[in-house]
């Protein structure tokens, strides 16, 4: 049976398991009361904190930080948050949760891995290993009132995790003692081996005990190794201890230090997966199998006394791109095979530079219970999201809603007494845009404000995956909007998308094809190469793929007046820059409405001679001519160009923008990204800086006039509207490229922005196709 992103089927089980499965679970007189599901409440984002505005308020340092792990008060209005490579634990006011604001940071004299709170006391596990042969660590003992250290315990060697007691009797820190991955490929064992350590909370935080629980001997795989990564406690006082690199899983009785039960975490055939890295032509294609795949699972959740779920991110051979819930006898009740993998190439967010590994690498699991409704959280780390689950059917989990973090999800947290959930995201790197955040989302009665376009089914039964949209156009009367994706997959696509409900329908998939060869007939009309880095016949035929699919850069899209699409597809490389040769032109292409090519238009070339590697952006056909943006200047010029075609006359025209000066803290640039006709020989541009985050600062809507302009004209715009309120409503980080500007027949104006494909380590995958409504003066 196909299991779609809303599926309630269950992979792995037959019929007859699963009815055995829910009756065992339905005879357990121990688990809380039923949970009963919620039709109209679901989770959104209200703000998101980022971790660099705690060494400056406007984020302008450049060092590197991170939330890993995040913990809260016990009144659920403070949070604590492990910060790694600054050495520190960090702590953030939340009882306004759409205003977030910073309280400060505290050193931890060593590397913190994890952190809970314990009464008034964040516990804070803190690597101090001098080596990897040498481990070492403790336990720092936190006021969170005043934030200072009140205490110290020392542990046996390096911590991961560490969980605490429903009823604050016991703390457990899995020691894992990390391995060197640089040493023999990272394959174990590399000794010594870790364990789980177990701490008896009684009195004072500087009279604690501890004890240790050997872990050693009851792997297969590393026996010697067992590399403890991720630990929760029930409310029986069982912790369960995931051994990731093992594929093993153990519990642990804390009151007696007994290892009462441990078993491996098995494997899982994986079917419908893409198991091929981009770039390559034709994108993501779920045909693929994969059996016998190891879990290797990392953090794992309670969900009652007797079941838990485990997040299968993989390290060593393994990851099963979903999540798994057990019951404590070691049996597999429910495994998500795929739906992982589907549901977030569905909503844009799949990572292709991660197929042949482990695809959304799920990292992290969270359980809560909400307003008397029980849901698991997933936090996907390769596509920066958190899927959530209803568990009201114990064992079938429930798919309710997906929401957008920031890059690579860590920590899930949630807070039921206040109705929030938190995600900490730790990737942070400023020259790529990404700053780590805390991201909090509120159960609330209302609708869910992401995804914001959710794809159809292919004919397979599979979700088509998309990305990277990069130009927007609408069709002249109804709800559709035509969308087209840049040169990340190498294999270009238009995507037909209704927008008639607010959830966007990306409905339809239309490749670009060049079955009569006008490409390679292009390379007749080249002048003769003048440098060794000039564009010539065989960047040509990089530009078709074998199976006559065709590998441009499309930046932007309109709709022909005769039918079909005029596609601006953005040249590569600087003439004469040997760092960045010119492997294609800045090309006008018409298409038929089924993707074929039917004509190419070149620019002059006294224009191509000018060539920068920021070409066409957008196009716009009116009134008989197109209206293509170039993005930035071109050699020897101060202003980039609007370039117009007669599409009788068969002539260029040029007029020059006047953009906005750079002011984002960040520097950076300054550039257009799509034009949209307005009638009257009127058209709306979008002017956006390339920064992101809290570094952005110019994101805007200008109207310019072409009517008169001469050749060689310096334009006058006029500001529509300024972006950044629009872009910060959603509660995130502000996305850096926003790619798309249409108008719908009845006047309503969209954007959306360019994910870039969900690059690895450089974008969350968030798309937001906003509605702007109607705009003054448009």
């Amino acid at each position: 049976m196909h299991k779609n992103w809303m599926s309630l089927a269950v992979s792995g089980l037959s019929a007859v398991a699963l009815a055995a499965a829910l009756a065992a679970c339905g005879s357990d007189k121990d688990e809380p009361a039923a949970s009963v599901p919620a039709a109209d409440k679901f989770f959104n984002r209200t703000a998101t904190f980022t971790v660099c505005s705690q060494i400056g308020a406007s984020c302008e340092a450049d060092a590197v930080t991170a939330a890993e792990i995040v913990a809260a008060s016990e009144d659920g209005m403070t949070l604590v948050y492990s910060n790694s490579p600054k050495g520190e634990i960090g702590f953030v006011d939340i009882a306004d949760v759409k205003a977030p604001k910073g309280l400060g940071a505290l050193a931890m004299g060593g590397e913190p891995t994890s952190v809970t709170v314990l009464g008034a006391h964040a516990i804070v596990a803190v690597n101090t290993s001098p080596s990897f042969v040498a481990p070492s660590g403790k336990l720092v003992v936190v006021d969170i009132a005043t934030r200072k250290v009140v205490a110290e315990i020392a542990l046996p060697g390096q911590p991961d995790s560490i969980a605490r007691s429903k009823d604050g009797k016991y703390l457990a820190v899995a020691i894992e003692n990390e391995r060197d991955e640089d040493l023999g490929d990272g394959a174990p064992p590399q000794l010594p081996g870790g364990s789980l350590v177990i701490v008896d909370v009684a009195g004072a935080p500087g009279t604690w005990k501890t004890r240790t629980v050997d872990l050693t001997g009851i792997a297969t795989l590393y026996p010697s190794d067992p590399e403890p990564e991720y630990v929760a406690i029930n409310d029986d006082n069982v912790a369960v201890v995931t051994l990731q690199e093992n594929n093993h899983i153990a519990l642990v009785d804390l009151a007696s230090g007994r290892l009462t039960r441990h078993f491996s975490a098995g494997t899982v055939d994986l079917t419908q997966v893409d198991l091929t890295d981009a770039p390559r032509p034709n994108q993501v294609s779920f045909t693929q199998s994969q059996a016998g795949r190891l879990r290797e699972p990392d953090g794992v959740t309670w969900l009652s006394k007797t079941r838990f779920a485990t997040a299968n991110e993989g390290d060593l051979n393994g990851g099963s791109r979903g999540f798994t819930v057990w019951n404590t006898e070691g049996n597999v009740v429910w495994d998500a095979g795929n739906q992982l993998e589907h549901l977030v190439a569905r909503v844009g967010h799949y990572n292709d530079k991660r197929s042949d590994a482990k695809g959304n690498e799920p990292e992290n699991v969270a359980f809560g219970r909400f307003d008397g409704t029980d849901y698991l959280f997933v936090a996907s780390e390769r596509s920066s999201v958190v899927s959530v689950y209803d568990m009201s059917r114990p064992d079938v989990p429930a798919f309710k809603q997906v929401l957008p973090t920031a890059l690579a999800p860590e920590g899930v947290l949630a807070i039921p007494s206040r109705k929030l959930l938190i995600v900490a995201s730790e990737a942070d790197d400023r020259a790529s845009l990404v700053r780590s955040s805390l991201s909090i989302y509120q159960y609330q009665t209302a609708a869910p404000a992401y995804p914001t376009i959710q794809s159809a089914d292919r004919a397979d039964g599979t979700p088509i995956p998309w990305a990277a949209l990069s130009g927007l156009a609408a069709a002249p009367s109804g709800s559709l909007v035509y969308a087209i994706d840049d040169s990340f997959f190498r294999g270009n696509r238009i995507f037909e998308i209704d927008t008639a409900s607010k959830l966007a329908k990306l409905q339809r998939e239309i490749r670009i094809t060049d079955p009569d060869r006008r490409i390679a007939a292009l390379a007749a009309l080249l002048p003769a190469a003048k440098d060794a880095n000039a564009f010539d016949a065989t960047d040509l035929a990089a530009l078709v793929n074998a199976d006559g699919t065709v590998n441009l850069d499309p930046e932007g899209i309109s709709l022909a007046s005769d039918g079909g699409f005029w596609i601006a597809s953005e040249g590569a490389g600087t003439v004469g820059e040997a760092a960045r040769p010119v492997l294609s032109a800045n090309l006008v292409f018409k298409l038929t409405a089924t993707g074929v090519i039917q004509q190419i238009i070149q620019l002059p070339a006294e224009v191509n001679a000018k060539q920068q590697r920021f070409g066409f952006e957008g196009i716009a056909e009116s009134n008989g001519k197109l209206v293509v943006a170039f993005q930035r200047a071109w050699a020897g010029e101060t202003r980039p160009r609007i370039g117009v075609y007669d599409l009788a006359a068969r002539t260029w025209q040029f007029m020059f923008y006047p953009l906005d000066a750079v002011a984002s803290p960040n520097g950076g640039w300054v550039g257009l990204s799509d034009i949209t006709a307005m009638g009257n020989n009127q058209f709306m541009v979008v002017e956006r800086d390339n920064q992101g985050g809290p570094d952005a600062r110019i994101k805007r809507l200008y109207r310019i006039d072409l009517t008169g302009q001469a050749d060689g004209a310096v334009l006058t715009k006029t500001l529509v509207r300024d972006l950044l309120p629009d872009l910060k409503a959603p509660g995130g980080n502000v996305v850096e490229k926003i790619e798309g500007l249409a108008r719908l027949a009845n006047g309503e104006w969209l954007i959306v922005n360019d994910n870039d494909g969900v690059d690895d380590g450089a974008n969350s995958g968030e798309t937001l196709l906003i509605r702007l409504g109607q705009l003054g003066g448009a």
